[in-house]
């Protein structure tokens, strides 16, 4: 396991204060923690942000997540266990985040999320993949370790 290279809120405090306001606007947001979390342990993976998906699953058990659901995570278009919402909110988020390789976001898409999200949910959505995608690109990037990872 590599060394952590920076610590973000020792290094850099504003930076830090900035993205903590980022995920206050989240929090004041209307879309359930639940469902920000699934989406942040989701782009999490896609990321391998290991830091991230420890704090976040941490977080998704503390309001009541299963252990099924978040095993399952990674599979969740063939597992079955989550609804059309939650799908539609992943499916955005994974479009989002894997935007370099694609360069779209089909009208298809859209679509599916419009029929579960208002334009303010859109937005908010939006939001949280663009936060976690951030955090993901300075934990990886200094190699922040999960709490308690041997060095």
């Amino acid at each position: 396991m590599s060394q952590q290279r920076i610590h973000l809120l020792k290094n850099h405090p504003a930076t830090a204060k900035a993205m903590m306001a980022l995920e206050h606007q989240l929090a004041a947001g209307t879309l359930t923690i639940q469902l920000k979390e699934l989406v942040k342990m989701r782009v999490s993976q896609l990321n391998g942000c290991a830091f991230c998906i420890d704090m976040h699953v941490a977080e998704a058990r503390k309001q009541g997540e299963s252990d099924r659901r978040l095993h399952l995570l990674a599979a969740w278009r063939e597992a079955g266990l989550f609804d059309a919402r939650e799908r539609a909110a992943l499916a955005w988020a994974e479009a989002l985040t894997r935007l370099a390789n694609t360069q779209d976001v089909p009208d298809s898409l859209y679509n599916e999320v419009a029929a579960q999200f208002s334009e303010a949910e859109i937005v908010e959505l939006t939001l949280t993949v663009v936060a976690i995608n951030g955090w993901n690109r300075f934990q990886v990037g200094f190699r922040a370790q999960p709490a308690g990872a041997a060095a």
